[in-house]
């Protein structure tokens, strides 16, 4: 018999259920469990809400994630339980039971749907390509539901696990890689929602330095991941030591082609274990001057002063030279040169510049701001500002422009002379010469 004359026969079949007075009978008695279910849902929807309170609710623990997760199963379950319950009663009097039968499977597809597309929620960051899985497991689930009603399962599974390959002793056949990529996606989505609770408890910890918050998240993760990946393959029969070649091929690539992810992947961890960068630092590389946003596996956020998010290799801040500008000390220093003629007096000059640094909110009173004669350049009296900052991160420019600012109105007011190159000109001989 082939797949359309199962087909229908099956429809035929179903044709004749509703056409019978068992049919009748069958379907109140379905139609009383999903209310009797409903109002399952709905008492415990009130006692989620009332007992728990809004509050906690609004709170990301286990608590509420248990909650959420039963007031998602609570109505399928509860059918798949009073249709089982009354399906054991029917068959005790050896009444017909063809639609409970078909209502059984349907419940159960109804909280695996609801259950995946819970945890996917939870465990990743919601977006388009999350609502296109959740699309994918709701088809996968109920295309599995409708070849079990027809009876084509069994035979397609058969077909599956005959179409597989042998690698020496291990065999892998299209039917165990299915299974494979189901159990290892439960098994990465439990551990990418283990390490968001863990990384939100390290977030929220303010006994954990920064440094130390973002290595404990890369570390766990990793170990998370490597953990589903193993536990995946051993729950699908898959022995770990047929891997040895994968790994020989995997230890090669790296070798050539993958040296360089590799080598940003360390680079990483060893920013984290040595301290050397944090998020918040503000750092400056070759010509890059910004605030680390954030550490990644593979490149570190650098954001400057137009809001330009530069992602930096590993690689480059182990290999390169870096200046921290807030690395044991956020206290900085600040040179602001200024020049003044060879007709005024640079002790008033000096005196103008450190009285035009004073009383604003970003210089530090300790160590004080002075000024300094530096040398007598060929066009005027070089001086120079030092005053000390302890938020690099605010910027260096701005304060730079605010005081150079207050340093010439000052200037103009006590008749104090900004000099420009001059040069004299000589004419010998018809000749221009300098």
């Amino acid at each position: 018999m082939n797949n359309s004359d199962r087909l229908s026969q099956f429809v035929q079949h179903i044709l004749q259920q509703v056409r019978s007075g068992d049919f009748l009978w069958q379907l109140v008695l379905v139609s009383v469990c999903m209310a009797v279910a409903w109002l399952a849902h709905l008492r415990w929807k009130t006692y989620v809400t009332n007992r728990l309170g809004r509050k906690e609710q609004r709170q990301a623990g286990i608590g509420r994630i248990a909650a959420r997760g039963t007031l998602r199963l609570i109505f399928p379950l509860s059918v798949f339980l009073l249709v089982v319950l009354a399906r054991s009663i029917a068959e005790y009097y050896r009444l017909n039971t063809s639609l409970l039968n078909i209502v059984i499977p349907l419940s159960l597809s109804l909280a695996a749907v609801r259950l995946s597309v819970y945890i996917l929620r939870r465990s990743f960051t919601p977006g388009p390509t999350i609502r296109a899985w959740e699309n994918v497991i709701s088809l996968f689930v109920w295309s599995m539901v409708a070849l079990h009603l027809l009876g084509w399962l069994p035979g397609l599974l058969d077909a599956l696990d005959n179409i597989a390959i042998k690698l020496g002793t291990a065999r892998f056949s299209l039917l165990s890689l299915i299974k494979l990529g189901g159990v290892l996606a439960v098994f990465v989505a439990a551990a990418n929602w283990a390490s968001r609770k863990l990384e939100q408890i390290a977030v929220q910890s303010t006994e954990i330095s920064a440094g130390t918050r973002v290595g404990l998240i890369k570390f766990t993760k990793v170990v998370l991941y490597t953990v589903a990946i193993l536990v995946s393959l051993d729950s699908v029969g898959i022995d770990l030591t047929t891997l040895a070649v994968f790994g020989g091929a995997l230890g090669v690539g790296l070798g050539f082609g993958l040296q360089r992810i590799a080598s940003n992947f360390i680079s990483g961890f060893i920013l984290i274990f040595d301290r050397s960068i944090k998020p918040g630092d503000v750092i400056s590389i070759g010509n890059r001057f910004g605030w680390v946003q954030a550490l990644h596996a593979r490149y570190v956020v650098v954001r400057d002063r137009d809001g330009v998010e530069t992602l930096i290799p590993n690689e480059n801040l182990i290999t390169s030279e870096v200046t921290n500008w807030s690395y044991t000390d956020r206290q900085v220093r600040i040179r602001i040169p200024v020049q003044i003629s060879y007709a005024d007096d640079p002790e008033q000059a000096m005196a103008i510049m450190v009285d035009a640094s004073r009383g604003r909110e970003r210089v530090l009173s300790d160590p004080e701001p002075q000024a300094r004669l530096l040398e007598f350049g060929d066009n005027g009296i070089n001086l120079e500002l030092r005053l000390w900052v302890n938020d690099p991160e605010e910027g260096i420019g701005n304060l730079k422009s605010e005081i150079n600012l207050a340093i010439w109105k000052r200037f103009r007011e006590a008749g104090i002379t900004i000099p420009f190159p001059q040069r004299d000109v000589r004419i010998v001989q018809g000749k221009v010469r300098e």
